[in-house]
């Protein structure tokens, strides 16, 4: 089925048992409050969704548009805010939900964008980490995997609009020996 990927990394089961072991954590940490829950488009859409529907906390979602990638397998640097937020997030707790961290441009860049909101806290929220290839010194408060220094695919992460829609995570041929 998946004959353009090398090796699958991640499974759906896989999957499942970190967004409930992150759901677990934000439902203890946010008891009694009300973030505002803004996923990054588009990869973090999947994770989102599957991230809330396990939440037994009230919060409100949003979203905003970022990129540094194009159609590159590594980040340019250069971060693009093309959808902005609409909640009000002024005094409120904020977890931005995202994809993946590696360099960290964007989320770096997103974070000092809503920081001038004034929000009365961010916390960030990462399926996938990888920190050695971070640029920028910037650490999830909440994650699922740590991984190596692949392009990895699926689950909402893509290659030009390829592979978003796998449940599980992999390698792309194309990007194995990149």
């Amino acid at each position: 089925m998946y004959e353009d990927i090398e090796e699958i990394l991640f499974n759906e089961e896989e999957i499942s048992r970190a967004a409930d072991e992150i759901a677990f954590r934000i439902n203890r940490d946010y008891e009694g409050k009300h973030p505002v829950i803004i996923g990054v488009l588009k990869g973090s859409f999947i994770f989102l969704a599957d991230l809330v529907r396990r939440l037994d906390i009230d919060f409100t979602v949003d979203f905003i548009k970022a990129s540094s990638y194009g159609d590159k397998t590594r980040s340019s640097g250069n971060v693009d805010i093309t959808y902005h937020i609409s909640a009000d997030i002024r005094n409120r707790d904020v977890i931005v939900v995202e994809d993946i961290l590696d360099t960290g441009y964007t989320l770096s860049y997103i974070t000092e964008y809503l920081r001038g909101f004034s929000p009365h806290s961010i916390r960030i929220c990462t399926l996938f980490d990888k920190p050695g290839r971070r640029v920028v010194p910037i650490k999830p408060d909440y994650t699922g995997f740590v991984t190596d220094d692949l392009f990895i695919v699926g689950y909402g992460l893509d290659y030009n609009e390829k592979y978003r829609g796998m449940p599980c995570v992999g390698v792309p041929k194309t990007q194995s020996k990149k």
